[in-house]
């Protein structure tokens, strides 16, 4: 899993982050959390929306869902992975990505690239959830997915190349070229048992392609 830090306004959103976690393990896999060590974009108060002034790590904060036991994305290896995928929240658009800015002409994060194009080459499957499918866009261009209803976000992956699916909660769209998963979560008004199984859908799909 690689994170974007710790919150859903300036980092990676805690409850896509968590239950992707539970349904990992609740299928019978492992995980090792992964994250960039660069600084956030900013930092936001969680309370009020306000921008901080402070700055803040990407890898530290998200050691935080990690529980402290987490990786260096640099030292990232394919080889020893059967997927990979990214939980939402607005660090992804933010941090490992230019999205929130740029839109459809973002650049994503070197070693958030490098790990994604590692795992592609190798064949093998890659989850986004949220707004975390604008990354996948990025990098491969002509793929299938999906970030739920939003039009403004949707008209921009097609900008990129990308097929975008309308979907509901809970629901998955499998790029079986590319082997990439992808559901909406958050980027639809959800509640947690929403986002619960949002994730186990595209955990059991991702299963299915390894």
């Amino acid at each position: 899993m690689i994170l974007a830090g710790s919150g859903v306004f300036d980092g990676s959103e805690i409850h896509e982050a968590t239950m992707t976690l539970y349904a990992i393990m609740k299928n019978g896999g492992t995980y090792q959390v992964f994250a960039p060590d660069i600084d956030q974009h900013h930092v936001v108060n969680h309370i009020t929306g306000e921008e901080m002034p402070e700055k803040r790590n990407v890898l530290i904060e998200a050691a935080r869902i990690a529980r402290g036991d987490i990786k260096n994305l640099k030292d990232f290896r394919a080889d020893d992975f059967d997927g990979l995928i990214m939980p939402g929240g607005f660090g992804a658009a933010k941090n490992l990505s230019t999205f929130a800015f740029d839109g459809s002409n973002c650049q994503v994060n070197g070693e958030v690239e490098n790990a994604i194009r590692a795992m592609a080459k190798e064949h093998k499957p890659i989850g986004a959830l949220c707004i975390s499918p604008v990354i996948v866009a990025k990098i491969f261009g002509d793929i299938k997915l999906t970030i739920g209803q939003d039009k403004d976000t949707a008209d921009a992956v097609v900008e990129m190349g990308a097929t975008h699916q309308r979907t509901d909660h809970g629901e998955v769209v499998v790029d079986n070229n590319h082997k990439v998963v992808t559901s909406p979560c958050y980027m639809l008004d959800a509640n947690v048992l929403n986002i619960a199984e949002g994730a186990d859908n595209t955990v059991q799909s991702m299963l299915e392609l390894m």
